[in-house]
């Protein structure tokens, strides 16, 4: 599970702390387990911090098997602070890497913009960003994510959509070198409590889980989530 928590809470306010812990029981094929993530967000006067940590529980004895961070620090530009509709646009630096029983993910470097995209009903954050994996060549990542509170925020709907490109390196049939990849992860919350919620997400990826090809897959879970 990948989470883009620093952008649902730009989107409610640049003053807010945030830190949630979430557990998750994934229902996808092969996937019967929990998961859980660790999420914290903090600004200042330069910008914000993000970064979260997934921990699957998968082993044999239903121990740690697998461990994924990312951190993201956003900068804020203020020679753009009179530039209109600019003055939203934020640099950022991010690092992802993880490990499981096999070894390392392998690190990836991303680095762009960001920029809140107003559509009325709903804003979309849109991050554009170049990517270097390790091992594979430079390529590139946009990443969408949305906010929407219903019933006086008594339901929160979130999620983001990431799409970038990397090697083939799962060699895919279709025998070209590089592959488009996809993934969303739409949440549903239903907040009992200032503190507590119930709810899960639906994992839908596409040339993201190795070796499966470009089979579409679905992984739903079921939730609950801790706001400290």
């Amino acid at each position: 599970m990948r989470k883009h928590l620093i952008w649902i809470l730009l989107l409610l306010s640049v003053s807010v702390f945030g830190q949630n812990l979430q557990v998750h029981y994934d229902f996808g094929e092969d996937r019967s387990y929990v998961t859980s993530t660790l999420e914290m967000f903090r600004p200042d006067n330069f910008g914000a911090t993000f970064w979260f940590v997934d921990i699957d529980y998968n082993s044999s004895s239903n121990s740690a098997s697998m461990a994924y961070w990312e951190i993201a620090r956003y900068i804020n530009l203020p020679f753009l602070k009179n530039a209109g509709a600019l003055q939203k646009l934020s640099a950022t630096i991010q690092y992802n890497d993880g490990l499981n029983t096999f070894g390392g993910f392998g690190s990836v470097w991303l680095a762009g913009v960001s920029y809140p995209i107003d559509l009325k009903v709903v804003t979309i954050a849109t991050d554009v960003l170049y990517r270097k994996a390790e091992n594979q060549e430079s390529n590139f990542q946009l990443t969408f994510v949305w906010y929407k509170s219903f019933l006086n925020d008594k339901i929160s709907f979130t999620g983001f959509f990431d799409i970038w490109g990397q090697d083939n390196f799962d060699g895919d049939e279709d025998g070209t070198n590089s592959q488009i990849v996809f993934m969303t992860e739409p949440q549903l919350w239903v907040n009992l409590t200032d503190h507590l919620s119930i709810g899960g997400e639906v994992e839908i990826s596409r040339n993201f889980i190795f070796a499966a090809g470009d089979k579409i897959q679905v992984m739903p879970t079921l939730g609950l989530k801790w706001d400290f």
